[in-house]
């Protein structure tokens, strides 16, 4: 049996070279996204080089989550094969531990990792995703080629016998603020009657307020400063079911969105996604640990073979590829989200199992 001294100091290392390993990443990212940022920002009459920071800095979380699978793996990978080149896995093989006591702390330390995902890096992505979206809109205001009507979200609400149809580049507080927003409006028999556009809207009680108006109707343009209402049977939660990507909504508020969608008689299949694979998460970088079992416990005195290594990174992608393929199918309600989101991980850990099964115990 492994000792608590040894068994601490395998999880310690697992922990400081995926500490490394995110602050590597998160450091790549930020340059990366900050300079495509600033290229598009740059000539804008409202920039400023703090503005553009906070933004990329703000977006970052929320690009660490997608490569958190990826880090898990290479982190276990590189620290079996440094525990191996210093011939630490060997002196304890030879002190009778097997591999599974070996890998107990690694892949605790790779649950643990899933846990801070959950718990810290997916509130603080949600946040700083809102809050870039506000500052941005705010770098890009008067900026109106910066989306097209296929990126922009868009709503369809009928009251009082008039249809609207509602666009806008940017949506703020859940829903209910809506930057450079569009109403199409047509009349009971189904004609079109004319187009708002606002700087702004915002959601009231049984209202849109629109703020910077320019209307078209029958092929005149109006400018106007004064505020414009539209009356709506909309709601906030509504709205926000409508137009929020799962991906920006906090772990422990998904159960919460779940439930209004399913009230309000909408598809809640993309939150149970986003739901269950973050459940998943931790279990998911204890099969990427045992992946990279596969390739990084054998001893090899030159070193491990470039061929494994690059089998294993192979073997991680292609999980990685397979559960957001079958995210996909999820989201879109194509197979139960619980199905989609548990099943890579059981396989994956079955496969690794078994290959370990073999090589160890023949």
């Amino acid at each position: 049996m492994i000792g608590f001294t040894l068994g601490r100091y395998f999880f310690m290392r697992y922990v400081t070279i995926t500490a490394w390993f995110f602050v590597g990443v998160f450091a790549l990212v930020f340059l990366v996204d900050f300079t495509q940022f600033q290229n598009v920002v740059a000539g804008l009459s409202t920039y400023s080089f703090l503005g553009a920071l906070t933004v990329s800095a703000m977006r970052v979380p929320m690009v660490m989550q997608q490569t958190v699978p990826f880090i898990g793996l290479f982190s276990a990978m590189a620290t079996l094969i440094s525990l191996n080149r210093r011939y630490e896995l060997v002196i304890a093989r030879s002190a009778g531990i097997s591999a599974w006591q070996i890998l107990a702390p690694v892949a605790l330390g790779a649950f643990v990792f899933g846990l801070f995902t959950i718990i810290f890096l997916n509130p603080l992505a949600a946040y700083g995703f809102d809050r870039s979206q506000g500052i941005e809109t705010s770098l890009r205001s008067g900026d109106t080629k910066r989306s097209t009507a296929f990126e922009e979200p868009w709503l369809r609400q009928n009251f009082g016998g008039v249809d609207t149809i509602i666009g806008a580049r940017a949506v703020l507080s859940g829903g209910t603020e809506l930057h450079g927003a569009t109403f199409f409006r047509f009349d009971a028999d189904g004609d079109f009657s004319d187009r708002l556009d606002a700087e702004r809207a915002f959601l009231r009680d049984g209202y849109w307020e629109l703020q910077g108006i320019e209307s078209f109707t029958e092929n005149q343009r109006i400018v106007s400063s004064d505020t414009v209402h539209i009356p709506t049977g909309l709601t906030p939660a509504l709205v926000q079911e409508r137009v929020t990507r799962p991906e920006t909504v906090p772990f422990f508020e998904l159960p919460g969105r779940i439930s209004v969608a399913r009230a309000f008689g909408l598809s809640a299949d993309a939150f149970a996604m986003q739901f269950h694979s973050l459940v998943a998460l931790p279990l998911l970088l204890v099969a990427m640990t045992l992946i990279a079992a596969t390739v990084s416990m054998r001893f090899a005195r030159m070193g491990q073979s470039e061929v494994m290594i690059l089998g294993g990174i192979l073997a991680g992608f292609l999980l990685y590829v397979v559960s957001v393929l079958v995210k996909a199918f999820g989201s879109a309600g194509i197979v139960p989200p619980v199905i989609a989101a548990w099943v890579p991980v059981v396989v994956a850990m079955f496969f690794g199992v078994t290959f370990l099964l073999h090589r160890e115990d023949g």
